[in-house]
Parts: C-alpha cells; sequence; structure tokens
C-alpha cells in the first residue's frame, strides 16, 4: 500500500517509524580497518541465551525486538542457517557489539543487525566492524548489499552507512504494536520515543 499525502493516526500501543533503505553494488571496500588491540569478532554465534542476551543489550535502546518474538526453534533455525552469518563483538572477555548477515536472497547480502552496546559507542569500532560485514558480503562472491536503519535508530547511524558507501534508495514506514507494553523490553526503554498505551 502507497500512503499520500496526509497526517495519519497510529493505534494506541503501537509505534510508526520511517525506514531507510539503502544499498551498495560490488565491489563494497576499497581498505579493510582493523579492530584496535582486544577487540575482535568472534563468530558463528549460535548459542540461543548469548545471542539472546547480546541483541538485547545492543538493540533495547533502539527497540530492537524481532528476534525476541521467536521460539528456540525459529531463532535456533536462523542462527543455524548456513546462508545466515551472526558474529559477536568481543573486547576483552565481553561482548559488545553485533553483525548479523544474511544470504539467503541469491546474490545478495542483508545486513540485517548492526550495533554496539551503548558504552562502547565512540571508540571508533563502528569503521572497523562495517569493513568487516562488507569484508564478509564479498568473501560469498553477492553483488548486491543492502541494509534498512530507521529514524528510532541512533541518529548518526543513516550518515554512517553512507559514508561507508551506502546508497538510500527507497522509504518505507512500518507500524508495530510498543515492545514495552506488555512484551519484551523494560517500559523505560528507549525514552526518546514516548510510549502511549
Amino acid at each position: 500500500m502507497i500512503l499520500s499525502e496526509g497526517l495519519y493516526d497510529v493505534a494506541a500501543g503501537h509505534i510508526a517509524t520511517v525506514i531507510t533503505h539503502l544499498e551498495m553494488q560490488a565491489p563494497f571496500q576499497d581498505v579493510p580497518k582493523p579492530f584496535p588491540d582486544g577487540v575482535a569478532a568472534r563468530g558463528p554465534l549460535t548459542d540461543l541465551d548469548t545471542y539472546r542476551a547480546l541483541f538485547k543489550s545492543v538493540g533495547a535502546p533502539w527497540l530492537w525486538t524481532s528476534r525476541l518474538l521467536l521460539d528456540d526453534a525459529a531463532l535456533g533455525g536462523l542462527l543455524n542457517d548456513p546462508l545466515v552469518e551472526c558474529w559477536a563483538i568481543r573486547q576483552g572477555d565481553t561482548d559488545i557489539g553485533l553483525i548479523e548477515l544474511d544470504f539467503r536472497t541469491e546474490g545478495a547480502c542483508e545486513l540485517v543487525l548492526f550495533g554496539l552496546v551503548a558504552q562502547a559507542t565512540g571508540q571508533g569500532l563502528g569503521g572497523p566492524m562495517i569493513t568487516f560485514a562488507q569484508a564478509r558480503a564479498a568473501a560469498r562472491g553477492v553483488d548486491l548489499f543492502t541494509l534498512k536503519t530507521c529514524h528510532l535508530d541512533d541518529p548518526r547511524a543513516l550518515g554512517f552507512y553512507q559514508r561507508a558507501g551506502f546508497t538510500p534508495v527507497k522509504r518505507s514506514i512500518e507500524v508495530f504494536a510498543d515492545p514495552r507494553l506488555g512484551g519484551p523490553h523494560d517500559p523505560a526503554a528507549a525514552p526518546h520515543v514516548p510510549c502511549l498505551s
């Protein structure tokens, strides 16, 4: 459905977000950026409890919810799919970031999840993380690399992806039940998004 111009009400207990779709064509990167000493990508990440904890610690400020709604069978099937790669970014003995890549569309890779826990932002890890993701996509020989970001995400996200070589190609609107109202997130999560029951 294509929305015409105008103002539209959102149902009580729901959130609306504008999603920007971005993509880049191969080749995906020019110069890889190594992780600093003590930081590395660890994967594949297949343990359900570890994945859920990291997903929530990275995504709660931005209301990431999708994976928290999957039962064990569905999440296990996803994490063990040979066409899906999940990587934890580890600093010392602590997981601080998450990258999820989906190769299930032939010839393409989608960067499904990409983020750091709040206390790890601002350390210059975004560059090494995105070039790591680009290298993983290139290693699979795909021609198209895509991702989505929305206005609930960190306000720096869109500019970061564009500087990494992604181009915005489309917008869409998603409406979903507020995950803080009896859902998987604490009512205090994402205070920048009003919780309206």
